[in-house]
């Protein structure tokens, strides 16, 4: 089945962050998204160790292993960037000064739910700042495949793994699709072209609901 790649869907994410939104990235695949900033807008980053307004990454030899983001990347300041405290970084996050949080997925539920911290009683649990994201910014979307290495769906009824929070997800790029999540249900917004609505059902845990339009997903070849 032909899919997107990691950074094409970061890249679909990427095009919905408005001009002069603060976001705050997960540690990992999330991160991509700030390589596909829109021309013309600007994105302030977030990373919960203690940053604000970071930049690209430095060139190789050139990093600064004091400036580095909540995954321990090296990473550039922006003209009017600043670093504090963690616990200041963290009362940023709850205070709702955030306007989106984009996270990576083990599953999301129909009603919103995420769980992306712990595949379970053998994983090793890594939550991080994720609960206090989802419950502290004011959008909190995700990026994922739409399915697991296994085949089985990401985007289900209920979620089965622990949850990092509850009835937080608005809106999920996937590898096959865009959905937003109204009134407990997954709304498709955007599909692959070479992908029936039916063959995506078939890889979708619960039902999607037809609302509008739906429109093509298309990507650049990144």
């Amino acid at each position: 089945m032909q899919k997107l790649s990691n950074n094409q869907i970061a890249w679909r994410a990427a095009q919905d962050i408005q001009d002069g939104a603060y976001v705050n990235l997960g540690i990992g695949f999330p991160e991509k998204v700030a390589q596909y900033t829109v021309e013309g807008r600007e994105a302030i980053f977030h990373t919960e160790n203690g940053i604000l307004n970071f930049g690209e990454s430095p060139e190789p030899g050139k990093e600064d292993w004091d400036v580095i983001n909540a995954g321990k990347k090296a990473v550039t300041l922006k003209p009017g960037a600043s670093y504090f405290h963690h616990a200041d970084s963290f009362a940023m996050v709850r205070g709702g000064h955030l306007d989106v949080a984009i996270l990576g997925a083990y599953e999301v539920a129909e009603n919103g739910d995420l769980a992306n911290w712990s595949t379970g009683p053998k994983g090793v649990p890594a939550v991080g700042g994720a609960m206090d994201l989802v419950h502290g910014a004011k959008r909190v979307a995700v990026i994922t495949d739409h399915v697991t290495k296994d085949g089985k769906p990401k985007l289900v009824k209920q979620c089965s793994l622990p949850l990092t929070g509850v009835g937080c997800v608005t809106r999920v790029y996937t590898s096959l699709a865009v959905i937003d999540i109204e009134g407990g249900r997954f709304v498709l917004r955007e599909k692959l072209a070479s992908l029936s609505i039916e063959e995506l059902q078939a890889v979708t845990g619960a039902e999607l609901v037809i609302d509008g339009p739906v429109a093509d997903l298309v990507v650049p070849e990144l």
